[in-house]
């Protein structure tokens, strides 16, 4: 990526798209820590190994180019990636909730909305969370579709586009491309498949510091805490101009913070003490997704148990840095020098330290922690002090233009209804 020209970032609104902008981004972790939670379960395993296995099997995809995958993720020698993409379908059994938005849709295409970028590392275990925006406009490889059509590779089009020219195998050349990153692991979940996903867990409590009204969603909320799930928990990943300056990107800042609270609750003892949830949760994700086929249902339960663990300030969320497109202002380009310092960051394994501070344009405000503590005097360095920490230990400071938040840190929804 060093070969790219950087590009200035500059603010740019959004918000005059005409796509609705759909699932969100923690639609898709849902989906892998959902299932994949399954595992830490008394009896799942015979489960696991019958049902799951046949409905996987029945829906998944192969990536093109991919090597054949290791039975044991142990194998991974600094980790792997997994690709979660949201699509914005209109399933017969849904479409009467989106009103106009799935109305005479025969000839639009599916489009790949919510596209996330998940590395899990080894030694220790760390998971980044990498939202790449859908209007990213980028090179798209050539790709075949369902039907065994090729079509030719593009030099310049929207991300969220990729579905189009060939399904989830095209979206994870698209972003390997970009990224320069392999990835072993994709799924991919619809509309629908977020309802039921999000009703299996039992909701999802999201902060909103101010109220949200919007009209293109249909939501209607409050400031204040709200435990959300189905048909309302879409709405609010689905909310663009109710959050922010009312664009994109304010958008994803917005569905991290619920992203950040899923993986909190999918980490409790609410979720992983109960094996009535835990096998609830994994049926309805398995016939809401479609995998590629290397993620099988072993794998998901090695994946769920490398992950239950990870404190959740090694568990970390970031927008893939951008600038605006000179062609187009609605749309944003790469910004490769700081995404280059973000995957060094990523494939060194070192802590990453967010140092972009919200403004009021921002889909979300960063609640600081109250202090309980008083202040500590420095100790004076013996010869019995605990050493310095490894530098591999050391956390990175990223570029301040990469935004983001670790899980363990709780941010409010920034809505467009001020007091």
């Amino acid at each position: 990526m060093s070969d790219k020209t950087p590009l200035r970032r500059t603010v740019a609104r959004h918000g005059q798209l005409r796509s609705p902008g759909p699932v969100s981004q923690l639609l898709k972790i849902i989906g892998i820590v959902l299932a994949v939670v399954l595992v830490s379960g008394v009896g799942v395993a015979a489960y696991v190994g019958t049902t799951l296995l046949n409905t996987v099997a029945e829906n998944s995809v192969d990536l093109e180019g991919q090597e054949s995958v290791p039975p044991d993720i142990g194998a991974y020698k600094g980790g792997f990636n997994m690709l979660l993409v949201g699509v914005d379908a209109c399933e017969p059994e849904y479409a009467e909730m989106f009103g106009k938005r799935c109305e005479d849709r025969d000839g639009d295409a599916t489009l790949n909305d919510t596209n996330l970028l998940v590395h899990v590392s080894d030694a220790p275990r760390r998971v980044t969370v990498v939202s790449i925006p859908r209007d990213t406009m980028l090179a798209i490889p050539s790709c075949t579709d369902e039907e065994g059509n090729t079509h030719s590779a593009m030099s310049k089009q929207p991300l969220n586009s990729a579905w189009e020219y060939g399904g989830l195998n095209c979206v994870a050349q698209t972003v390997t491309e970009l990224t320069g990153q392999d990835i072993q692991y994709a799924a991919s979940v619809t509309w629908g498949g977020v309802i039921e996903i999000t009703n299996a867990i039992g909701g999802v409590e999201v902060c909103l510091a101010s109220g949200i009204k919007d009209k293109a969603t249909g939501l209607d909320m409050e400031a204040g805490n709200h435990t959300i799930q189905g048909y309302e928990a879409l709405q609010f990943l689905r909310t663009r101009k109710g959050v922010g300056d009312g664009s994109d990107l304010g958008r994803i800042g917005n569905q991290q913070q619920y992203m950040s609270s899923l993986a909190r609750k999918m980490l409790s003892s609410e979720v992983l003490g109960d094996v009535g949830t835990m096998l609830k949760l994994a049926d309805t994700a398995v016939n809401n997704l479609t995998t590629s086929s290397t993620l099988t249902p072993m794998t998901i339960a090695q994946i769920a148990l490398a992950l239950k663990d990870v404190p959740t300030s090694d568990i970390v969320f970031v927008q893939y840095p951008t600038a605006t497109d000179p062609d187009d202002a609605n749309k944003v380009v790469p910004s490769w020098e700081a995404a280059g310092e973000l995957f060094a960051a990523i494939e060194a394994n070192q802590p990453l330290e967010i140092t972009h501070e919200n403004n009021e344009n921002e889909g979300v405000v960063v609640e600081e922690a109250p202090t309980t503590e008083e202040p500590v005097e420095p100790v004076e360095p013996t010869e019995t002090a605990t050493p310095a920490p490894d530098a591999s230990e050391t956390a990175v400071a990223l570029p301040d233009s990469i935004k983001g938040n670790s899980a363990a840190q709780q941010t409010c929804s920034n809505g467009n209804v001020k007091d």
